[in-house]
């Protein structure tokens, strides 16, 4: 059964940070994937984890960056990788499958965010493609590596998901674009996704996890001008934080880093968490939480199947 959205009491809050989840961790011989390891809390996690032990491979889609970020730390190994073009998606796993090497963490935490209108591929919403249908092939094309190693894979959602519901007469905002509409869905679709990846993976030991890691200012919010994040009270004329609810990228990445490697959720999957916990329900009126739109199994299916229609790829089309 799904593990019920309900906090576990797991001792870490929303101030924790990386490190201070994996201290007592060893993780010397395991294998991770971060995408988008070498920016913000992507490089974060990267960070803490290579810090603990794991082989963590970075597939960027700014290779020379990604190179540059992660110099210096030991047990870092960068790839090619664009979200948006699926035959850089089958590269980037063909190459790793070729390796051998099984994986024991896949962190979907590349994305995009309220972005200007962009098509990608046949047409697709860009924050619709690149933050879940390129995270869905991923996986699928992973999936021998991952099923070998027994992996958590966690994808990086927002409470930006309670924005909207998945709007299923038009996806791919054919008939009005509005930007932050297309990344709630994008983020609702990372939960569902999670949701039906657990369902369908827990017999071979896999287990999905999604996550808000809180509100942090990163290259994420690159497509926000200054002045709308004044305005929102994030920052002042200066750029600097007033919002008191805001976290470190050291505190952002702690949450997936936790659901990622932490001995309290095992036997556990399909849940959404927050401030390194797992959440409880969103309710009217409260903050944080996640919404039932979000968890729904149906939902979950029924996206799970559109995305392989879209990107042609199923690992579990045989068993199905």
């Amino acid at each position: 059964m799904t593990t019920p959205q309900h906090k576990i009491g797991s001792g870490f809050g929303a101030r924790s940070t990386a490190n201070d989840v994996l201290s007592g961790i060893d993780l010397s011989g395991s294998t991770a994937i971060v995408t988008g390891g070498y920016s913000g809390l992507g490089l974060e996690a990267t960070r803490a984890l290579a810090g603990a032990g794991a082989r963590v491979v970075v597939p960027a889609r700014r290779r020379a960056a990604a190179q540059e970020a992660v110099e210096g730390i030991d047990g870092v190994e960068t790839d090619d990788l664009d979200l948006s073009d699926l035959e850089s998606v089958r590269g980037f796993a063909d190459r790793f499958l070729a390796s051998g090497r099984s994986v024991d963490i896949v962190i979907n935490n590349a994305g995009v965010m309220a972005c200007p209108e962009t098509r990608v591929g046949p047409g697709w919403e860009a924050q619709f493609a690149t933050n879940h249908l390129g995270h869905y092939a991923l996986i699928n094309h992973l999936w021998p590596a991952i099923a070998r190693g027994g992996a958590r894979v966690i994808a990086v959602s927002s409470g930006a998901h309670g924005i909207t519901g998945m709007r299923w007469d038009d996806v791919q905002f054919e008939h009005g674009y509005d930007r932050w509409q297309a990344y709630g869905q994008a983020k609702t679709a990372n939960v569902l996704f999670a949701v039906q990846l657990d369902a369908l993976g827990r017999d071979a030991g896999v287990r999905a996890f999604a996550l808000h890691p809180g509100s942090i200012l990163t290259p994420l919010q690159r497509h926000l001008a200054k002045a709308e994040m004044v305005d929102a009270g994030w920052i002042d004329e200066n750029g600097t934080p007033t919002d008191p609810t805001f976290k470190t990228t050291g505190q952002g990445a702690a949450t997936q880093v936790w659901a990622a490697t932490s001995p309290q959720l095992a036997g556990m999957g399909g849940v959404y968490c927050e401030d390194c916990d797992i959440a409880e329900p969103a309710g009217e009126g409260s903050e944080g939480g996640v919404h039932a739109h979000a968890t729904d199994p149906e939902q979950a299916a029924r996206l799970w199947a559109l995305s392989a229609e879209l990107t042609g790829v199923d690992a579990f089309a045989a068993a199905t």
